[in-house]
Parts: C-alpha cells; sequence; structure tokens
C-alpha cells in the first residue's frame, strides 16, 4: 500500500519572501496610479475652466461685455452686492436653477439683500472645484447672523495687476468687452487656480467681498500687488496658519505653495495643487498649464491692453 504524504505549510522564509515581492509590486504600481489620477486630475480641471469659458463668452455674446468681476457691496437694488462673476454666468453653465433660486431670494427687506445670506452661497458647485485639492469642494460653516454656508471656489478671476489698476478683465464693476483686450484675449489670462485657504475664509465663489472688498482674494486675484501679499503675511501667519515661509516679493504672481493650503499668504498668490505650475484661462477661451518658473510673466498675462511682449512657453 502507498502512503500519501502530505505537504507541510509554507516556511517563515518562504512567507517573508513572497511579502516582500508584493510590497515590491505595489511599490512599482502605485507612482503609475498616482500619475494616472494626477492625469485624470488635470483633465477634469481643464474641463471646468473651458466650461467657465464658454460661460463667459455666452454671458459676453448675450451683454455685449463680460460679467463684472464682482459687483459693488450694496443693499440697493437689483440686490446683486458682492456677487461673484460666478454667480453671474450660472445660467450659462447649465446651472439654471441655482440662478434662479439666487435671484427669488434676493431683494430689499433683510436679510434678502445680503448676499451672503442667499441660499446659492452654501451650493457645493463641482465645476468651481479642481479635483487636484484634495479636501475636495467644502464650505465656510455657519458663517454670518443668520448663520449661512459659504462655498468655496478654485479659480478665481484675472482683476490685473494690482486691486488699483483696473487694467484686467474681472475686476470690481468691470465691464471688459472682448474687442478692448488689445493685447489679444490669446495672451490675456482669463482665470486662474488658487485654491481655498487652510481656515476657508477665503475663496468664497458666489458672495465675494474679499481682503479689500474688491473681492480680491476671495473670486478675483493680481498678480503684482504687494498689498496683498502684506495682508495674507499681517493677518494669515499664526494658526491654523502655517507661518508665512518668504517675503511679500516671493508671494505675488504664480508661486508654489510648499505645505500646500496650510501657509496663510499663500493665499495671496495663484497656485494649484497640480505638480508643475497652474492652470489658466486664457481670453480666447484656450487653457494652458503655466509652470512656476514663468511667475515672471504673469503680470503682462494680466493686463487687457498694456502692450507688454510676454513669450508664452
Amino acid at each position: 500500500m502507498f502512503r500519501i504524504r502530505g505537504r507541510g505549510g509554507f516556511t517563515l522564509i518562504e512567507l517573508l519572501v513572497v511579502i516582500a515581492i508584493i510590497a515590491i509590486l505595489i511599490g512599482l504600481l502605485l507612482p503609475a496610479v498616482q500619475k494616472v489620477r494626477e492625469a485624470a486630475a488635470r483633465t477634469q480641471c481643464i474641463n471646468n475652466l473651458k466650461q467657465m469659458g464658454l460661460g463667459l463668452h455666452n454671458y459676453h455674446d448675450v451683454y455685449g461685455q463680460l460679467p463684472m468681476g464682482q459687483t459693488a457691496y450694496t443693499s440697493a437694488a437689483p440686490y446683486e452686492g458682492a456677487w461673484s462673476w460666478q454667480a453671474q454666468i450660472l445660467p450659462y453653465i447649465e446651472q439654471d436653477n441655482v440662478y434662479t433660486m439666487a435671484r427669488t431670494f434676493a431683494g430689499p427687506a433683510w436679510p434678502n439683500w445680503y448676499a451672503w445670506n442667499n441660499p446659492a452661497a452654501g451650493q457645493k458647485m463641482k465645476i468651481y472645484t479642481c479635483p487636484a485639492d484634495p479636501r475636495g469642494t467644502q464650505v465656510y460653516p455657519n458663517w454670518g447672523a443668520p448663520s449661512s454656508d459659504q462655498a468655496l471656489t478654485t479659480y478665481l478671476g484675472n482683476a490685473g495687476t494690482t486691486s488699483s489698476a483696473f487694467d484686467g478683465v474681472l475686476y470690481q464693476n468691470s465691464k471688459v468687452k472682448l474687442v478692448q483686450i488689445s493685447d489679444g484675449t490669446s495672451n490675456t489670462l482669463l482665470v486662474g487656480e488658487r485654491p481655498p485657504n487652510s481656515n476657508l475664509e477665503y475663496g468664497w465663489w458666489f458672495a465675494a467681498y474679499g481682503y479689500d472688498g474688491r473681492g480680491n482674494g476671495d473670486c478675483v486675484m493680481t498678480s503684482n500687488d504687494l498689498a496683498i501679499a502684506n495682508y495674507f503675511i499681517a493677518n494669515y501667519s499664526s494658526p491654523p496658519n502655517l507661518p508665512c515661509d518668504g517675503t511679500a516679493a516671493q508671494k505675488i504672481g504664480l508661486q508654489p505653495a510648499k505645505a500646500s493650503a496650510n501657509v496663510g499668504c499663500d493665499a495671496a498668490h495663484y497656485w494649484s495643487y497640480h505638480s508643475a505650475g497652474s492652470q489658466f484661462l486664457m481670453g480666447d477661451g484656450s487653457c494652458r498649464l503655466i509652470t512656476y518658473s514663468n511667475t515672471n510673466i504673469i503680470p503682462a498675462l494680466s493686463t487687457r491692453n498694456g502692450g507688454e511682449v510676454a513669450n508664452l512657453p
């Protein structure tokens, strides 16, 4: 008779070898997965910007001008004080219901004229959030009286070089026509990336007062303004923000944010969660990634009729 002899289990060394092989395979696979995710996020970010570009151009077709970057804060009719350009283009990006809700609420009686009480202010908008931001769509909770959430955006309009120059495309009470962009629409920024800051006080997409009452730092951004950099350095260098890691001159234009949104003064300049630079929407509706090494051309791209020569990479 034959005796069937059973095989023993794996030895400890064999198990360790198998585990080591699996770990190596995972280590090789993760970078590839991460690259795929980054590429998908870039693609979706570009799609978001292109949709906003179509919305801005469609608005222009209807009204003969681009929307105001931010409407001045007021309680007067049509009760749209401090509304951002993103609020104004809602009907042109297939968000008619949100716009109708916002207009239905807006009115002369308190709290209806106050933009931050508008129910639209708390609406999370996927199109206004870059998917590369690991925090996803967010709101600043229970702000104001009566308390209302304030949803945020990754994308800020080009207000120009400084808050007082009014040489950009989207700034307070702007009424810029495309034919007035004499530098060329393909050489002028419309929108750029700047994620919300760490405590979520800046980057409110609907009701945007900004650091100066003109929406700057909330819904629009300047490219060469030391005032906004000094403001964020002075007021956002303590917890939950990390201390500023540069001078005001190093916190304007397009700069990398080494600790993501946790450095409060990085709210003063364009940056993104993409590894190389930020995505920008140009005046002609095209999108391009501008790398951090090309920050020197951002001021020239910010003016609509400055006559500068900017060599795009």
